[in-house]
């Protein structure tokens, strides 16, 4: 779910700290609890991320056609 607290919230938080952001997403594949993701940061930025990881997404298969 990406509103309210995911499986690694806490890492989420200390990667926003750590950095500075105004927010941040974590996912994790192979964690401790599994595969998951948090986010931490303002309301507003979360309206981002679908494009963003679209191209994180295009970006990766362009990466894999290449090697």
């Amino acid at each position: 779910m990406a509103l309210g607290p995911g499986k690694y919230d806490d890492e989420a938080t200390v990667v926003m700290e750590m950095t500075e952001a105004s927010g941040v997403l974590v996912v994790v594949m192979g964690g401790d609890r599994g595969q998951g993701f948090s986010f931490q940061g303002d309301i507003e930025l979360i309206r981002y991320i679908p494009n963003m990881l679209r191209t994180v997404a295009n970006q990766i298969e362009d990466d894999l056609r290449h090697t």
